[in-house]
């Protein structure tokens, strides 16, 4: 599938298509032209001795910024900039993140106000194209002055510094340049500052969590119908007019998503003792439904974002204009990414507890879902293992964006930590995977306590396409193995886009 980067508004689903399938990058004529013009205009401008201050430029940088620098050195202080501040650590970022900076920064960089040249942005492009993956460590980030560090070590191999993955192999970027046939770059006045400065860190790792959120949020919806079948749960909370007199978008769908899922159910439809049930199924609307409704915003602001110029200064050939701001201020996504963040939280939370009632032996139900309970165990420990992994999340789920420290001298007075909030809601949504991948475990073991009544069509399958690899549990082993391969399961199980977003 070929991708041409132009000012073309992108979208979600775009950004799920460059995850998921194979994309081959290249910039369109317009894209092209908005290149070189203003990189002809910086050429003009400071391609001499006597060009006047301009910060970014030819100055020093943070609270150097005052240091003027000449134009024979223009070119050392750019490679000087980029290898200062690669001094990331933590965690090596996994490759998908990685795959999304690359794009995000060239697509960035496009919009023709960075001062960026052609050679730079086309390198940027082999790389992706090839799947050369630099390698980036997580932490290093204030989210303020763009992501200095992590976007730092994105860029080293363009100067032949740094190590990548290429092929699956990590290696040094000169092995890299003798393997492609490629030479490193010289970067010009601007250039260093172009690739450093921007979200593309925690804005990267920001899409693939959402776009994860959204899945997560249809499997919250498959596991918690299931679970309704199996606790013998009344439908009567998901009527639609009880949503329209309350009628938030993200209730309204969640409620018409659980009626779909058991439109044909015969336990769904059968005569119920119950008069009421516990919270964790009867507001599934209220609960999922204003996680949707933060989704929405979210998504929102990430995708402003990355239909947005985030370096600095930016450059304006047609006014002649040279403007120092913060684009690169991440406080947008820090405090979007907060609220993701506590939002899916609650999506595992309210799952954990429906995974606890089916353990509970009532309702027909044997206790921990397994014949001959107390010889056998059965799934006891698996709503521990949740209730450990819900517990964690409460603790990622606290604000990074409240936080700020000062830093470069003073200059740098108030950041955003967003790269902070970035990795923890990373954290945050691999968690909410497994906590659902546990309540289809223990869902699908419930419903078939209720056969021969029949669960709805659609959750049939499912249940189907899990047992192929996670039999029924008659007694007690290892199940690690059970989560592992419900978590498999989920992740290679697709859905229209239509679906999800």
């Amino acid at each position: 599938m070929k991708h041409y980067i132009s000012s073309k508004r992108l979208t979600i689903q775009q950004l799920q298509d460059m995850l998921e399938q194979p994309v081959t990058l290249s910039l369109s004529e317009e894209a092209v032209e908005r290149i070189e013009k203003c990189r002809s205009y910086l050429n003009d401008r400071f391609d001499h001795k006597d060009a006047a201050a301009t910060y970014g430029i030819n100055t020093g940088f943070g609270s150097l910024c005052n240091t003027h620098i000449s134009s024979g050195e223009l070119q050392q202080l750019q490679y000087n900039l980029l290898v200062s501040h690669a001094c990331g650590t933590g965690d090596e970022v996994p490759h998908q993140v990685v795959r999304l900076m690359l794009f995000l920064k060239i697509q960035s960089l496009s919009y023709g106000h960075s001062g960026i040249s052609r050679a730079v942005v086309e390198r940027l492009i082999t790389f992706f194209n090839n799947e050369v993956y630099p390698v980036v460590y997580e932490q290093g980030s204030l989210g303020a002055s763009g992501d200095l560090a992590p976007l730092a070590h994105l860029a080293l191999p363009l100067i032949g510094e740094g190590e990548v993955f290429y092929k699956g192999m990590k290696m040094s970027s000169q092995e890299l340049n003798t393997q492609l046939g490629i030479e490193p770059l010289q970067l010009k006045s601007k250039e260093g500052l172009a690739l450093i400065n921007g979200t593309q860190f925690m804005l990267a790792y920001g899409v693939y969590s959402l776009i994860h959120s959204y899945k997560a949020w249809h499997w919250a919806h498959i596991c918690g119908a299931m679970s309704i079948d199996a606790f013998d749960c009344n439908l009567s909370p998901f009527d639609e007019r009880i949503h329209m007199i309350r009628p938030h978008a993200g209730q309204l769908r969640s409620a018409a998503l659980i009626k779909s899922l058991l439109d044909d159910s015969d336990i769904a439809q059968g005569e119920k003792v119950n008069v009421q049930d516990p919270y964790s199924f009867r507001c599934i609307p209220q609960v999922h439904g204003a996680t949707w409704d933060t989704l929405e915003f979210v998504k929102k602001t990430f995708m402003t974002e990355v239909n947005s110029v985030t370096d600095n200064p930016n450059i304006f050939p047609e006014s002649g204009a040279i403007i120092s701001g913060g684009n690169f201020h991440g406080q947008p996504l820090a405090l979007a990414l907060d609220y993701l963040g506590i939002a899916m939280s609650e999506i595992a939370s309210i799952s954990e507890r429906r995974t606890f009632q089916l353990m509970s032996g009532t309702r027909g139900l044997p206790a921990f879902l397994v014949n001959n309970p107390g010889l056998n165990s059965g799934m006891m420990i698996l709503q521990y293992t949740a209730a450990s992994i819900v517990s964690q999340n409460k603790q990622l789920s606290t604000p990074a964006s409240v936080d700020s420290i000062v830093s470069s001298n003073g200059q740098e007075d108030h950041v955003s930590m967003g790269s902070n909030a970035a990795t923890k809601m990373f954290r945050i949504v691999k968690n909410v995977d497994r906590v659902l991948a546990i309540e289809l475990l223990a869902a699908t073991q419930a419903v078939e306590e209720r056969l021969p009544q029949q669960t709805s069509s659609f959750l049939t399958e499912i249940i189907k396409g899990l047992r192929v690899d996670v039999p029924s549990l008659d007694t007690d082993r290892v199940l690690h193995n059970d989560i592992m391969n419900s978590l498999k399961y989920m992740e290679s199980t697709r859905f229209d886009s239509d679906l999800i977003f």
